[in-house]
């Protein structure tokens, strides 16, 4: 299989066209910008080490020699991986149980049956220590051999057995510096010095007295993990301690590994806490996105700063490379158009045949295409008016064809479908079906309002097309705020003429059915209903009466605004002064808890624009003014850059910049929607809130840490995820581009 990390080495990009140009447009000159400057990015490299041999990947230590080569210790024995390959290569035997490179860069093994070494120039058994031995300690005193039949220290070329008396479950051992040893066992802690051997196993001197790791921290503290958490210890008694309150992953801590920059690393049986000694935050590393199995036996560093780590179903290396954030903008749009747009410019996920196994992307429709190629519509729109970039601007009308054409396709006057695909496509969601009359009782009871659709797929006038039916209001909301992107920032007279002439057809058309969207059966779609009849008197509408009545002025305002036709103006003032839509809307904030989704939050985002920009009456826009404060004050702390840009660009400001650009550094380069289980963490409480449907962890976490997003997704979900597909990357080139087109971003 291979992985996402590979294509990382090959593609990312250091330079575009569009950074080298100048902001053209800017349109704030706000001292509070973030000058783009290098960071560290991180990302996977998974290995599996050879699959025909059984246990070849249930790897329990690991280690760089002085060549960058890579040294694993398995259960089926030891393998070396030269620095430029992705092949393993059996060296002994095994099992084995540890491996390490001296100051003089010879490689040590503990194995079953004794010790090798490369000190005769090639890797051969020693005799001396009796086997087995399971742990290596190279001091400066020589190199320890360590097992159940005792210690020796090779030294001066000569094997010599230490007296030191101690329990024989030997897990972890490190030099104290001073010619003596720190190991852990089982049964506690010993320090063996030459003059006497000390035990530590009381609960006010450790956590518990299974240790399995340990290493020194910058500050010359040892740090001792094993079952519950880290206990933190100074040469003399135990001054801290990190538990999953803390914020360890799991109670089972295997490994403690100082990295060059001075953090802990803390492997568990789930996944990887870091931590900076004397900081209270710390960052997780867990699920198929960052190891290849959430075990983690145990970690290392390569002379490049890259953590190497052993894991029960193969190696995983975290690396990390310096880019600006315009570069890694650049390697998401190459990304982006390589693998993720499909004819006729279309742009959304798609499917992986194989989970995990970037190779085998293959095209998928998806119920929002539409709605998600007007994000990219948004996205290419800010870009141009970064940038000016020519290609931004051709590549915008692409994709505002695409979405033209899906109300042409349809055939019905205004209404648009959800997506095409090709006549030639045997497989698609939603395939058309019939329902039997117990079927469709079913469906009646469990849902009044639902409206059990067997014919979604219908086949366009050319026969080159099948087109997609049933469209809902999300759609619709989407479609607005892309085209209120095109309109603004690309569009000249012509453009902006089709964009009026277009999106007026799609509001006669809702205007002439009572304000619903209406499909090849004659009645309104699922979700397509903004008619006041339903909305204010059809009490189960009650859900969607608030937000869809901001939708539809919305809708009525962008299109006034682009026509000039006054007939939108006065059916937009009707729906306020008759209606009560205005009023409506303020209660999208009193939302009651069964009816709350983190979708809408997003949905009122998409609609907002038009009302802010648009809006001439004084009241009404400071009525808007102040949804919008309410809106940004409730969702600020979801640390979006897409919310906060948004307010920004509407509001003015750089309110949450900082937050907006931790999450455009953190936020992953692999889209692989990796299944993230965050319920399973111990540093974390499952909880029902802030959305009460949903299992969710009691912490916004950094998004390196949670699913790979749209923005319509649930940051906080306990559980979620989906390997067989992987994501565009729209959801972090859009708020890019806003925060370049704002200036926040220089």
């Amino acid at each position: 299989m291979k992985y996402l990390s590979v294509f990382i080495l090959l593609t990312i990009l250091y330079s575009c066209n569009d950074h080298q140009n100048k902001n053209n447009n800017k349109v704030t000159t706000n001292p509070d910008t973030y000058i783009d400057t290098l960071f560290v990015q991180e990302y996977h490299d998974g290995y599996f080490v050879d699959e025909t041999i059984p246990e070849a990947n249930n790897v329990r230590a690991i280690q760089p020699d002085q060549n960058n080569n890579i040294w694993i210790a398995t259960r089926a024995g030891v393998f070396r991986k030269e620095m430029t390959s992705r092949q393993w290569k059996l060296m002994i035997p095994g099992p084995a149980y540890d491996v390490k490179v001296d100051q003089d860069g010879l490689v040590w093994v503990a194995t079953w049956d004794g010790i090798y070494s490369n000190i005769s120039g090639k890797l051969e058994k020693l005799s001396g220590p009796g086997p087995p031995l399971a742990k290596i300690v190279c001091a400066s005193e020589g190199v320890y051999a360590i097992g159940p039949s005792g210690i020796w220290l090779f030294q001066d070329q000569t094997w010599r057995k230490k007296n030191y008396s101690m329990a024989r479950s030997m897990r972890a051992a490190v030099s104290d510096g001073e010619g003596g040893l720190w190991i852990g066992t089982d049964v506690g802690l010993y320090h063996c010095t030459k003059n006497k051997t000390s035990l530590y196993q009381d609960v006010q001197e450790l956590i518990s007295a299974y240790v399995r790791g340990m290493d020194f921290s910058d500050d010359g503290n040892l740090w001792v993990g094993g079952l519950g958490g880290v206990t933190i210890r100074n040469a003399n008694r135990k001054i801290g301690e990190k538990l999953p309150k803390d914020g360890i992953t799991n109670a089972w801590v295997n490994v403690v590994k100082r990295a060059p920059d001075g953090k802990m690393w803390v492997g568990t049986n789930y996944g990887i806490t870091r931590f900076t000694p004397g900081e209270k935050d710390y960052s997780v590393r867990l699920s198929k996105r960052w190891l290849m199995s959430d075990e983690v036996r145990d970690i290392v560093f390569d002379s490049e700063g890259n953590a190497w780590i052993a894991t029960s179903k193969g190696v995983s290396c975290i690396r990390k490379r310096e880019m600006t954030l315009a570069q890694k903008a650049d390697f998401f749009y190459k990304k982006l158009i390589d693998r993720h747009v499909r004819e006729p410019w279309i742009v959304n996920r798609f499917r992986l045949t194989v989970p995990g196994d970037t190779t085998t992307l293959v095209q998928e429709d998806d119920d929002n295409d539409g709605e998600y190629t007007s994000m990219y519509l948004a996205m290419e729109s800010f870009r141009y008016a970064a940038t000016k970039n020519p290609e931004a601007a051709e590549r915008a009308k692409k994709a505002f064809d695409f979405l033209h054409y899906l109300r042409e396709v349809t055939g019905i006057d205004g209404f648009f479908a959800r997506t095409i695909i090709p006549a030639s496509w045997e497989r698609a969601h939603d395939m058309n079906r019939t329902y039997t009359p117990q079927e469709l009782a079913e469906e009646i009871i469990n849902n009044p309002r639902q409206k059990p659709v067997e014919k979604r797929w219908h086949l366009s006038e050319d026969g080159k097309w099948y087109w997609k039916g049933d469209t809902s209001s999300d759609e619709l909301d989407g479609h607005l705020f892309g085209y209120y992107c095109y309109y603004t920032f690309v569009a000249d007279e012509k453009e902006k003429e089709r964009v009026a002439s277009h999106f007026s057809k799609i509001m006669d058309h809702l205007i002439l059915n009572d304000f619903n969207l209406t499909g090849v059966d004659g009645t309104h779609t699922k979700w397509g209903v903004w008619s006041p009849e339903i909305l204010n008197r059809d009490p189960e509408w009650a859900p969607e009466r608030d937000l869809n009545s901001l939708e539809l002025l919305s809708f009525l305002k962008f299109t006034y605004k682009i026509t000039g036709n006054e007939k939108y103006q006065k059916a937009y003032l009707k729906l306020i002064q008759d209606n009560g839509y205005l009023e409506n809307a303020k209660n999208l904030f009193d939302t009651n808890p069964a009816w709350e989704t983190y979708f809408d939050i997003y949905l009122i985002l998409y609609v907002y624009p038009p009302l802010l920009m648009f809006e001439n009456d004084p009241v009404l826009k400071g009525e808007y003014r102040a949804h919008l404060n309410r809106w940004f004050e409730k969702y600020k702390s979801l640390r979006s850059p897409f919310i906060n840009f948004t307010y920004n660009y509407l509001a003015g400001g750089s309110d949450e910049l900082e937050s907006s650009v931790f999450f455009l550094k953190d936020a992953p380069l692999s889209m692989v929607d990796w299944r993230i289980d965050n319920g399973r963490r111990e540093d974390l409480k499952v909880v029902r809130k802030p959305i009460l449907e949903e299992l969710q962890v009691n912490e916004l976490r950094p998004p390196s840490e949670y699913r790979t997003i749209r923005w319509d997704r649930n940051p906080y979900a306990a559980v979620s995820g989906n390997p067989a597909q992987e994501r565009d990357p729209v959801y972090w080139l859009l708020p890019y581009w806003m925060g370049r087109y704002l200036g926040l971003i220089k």
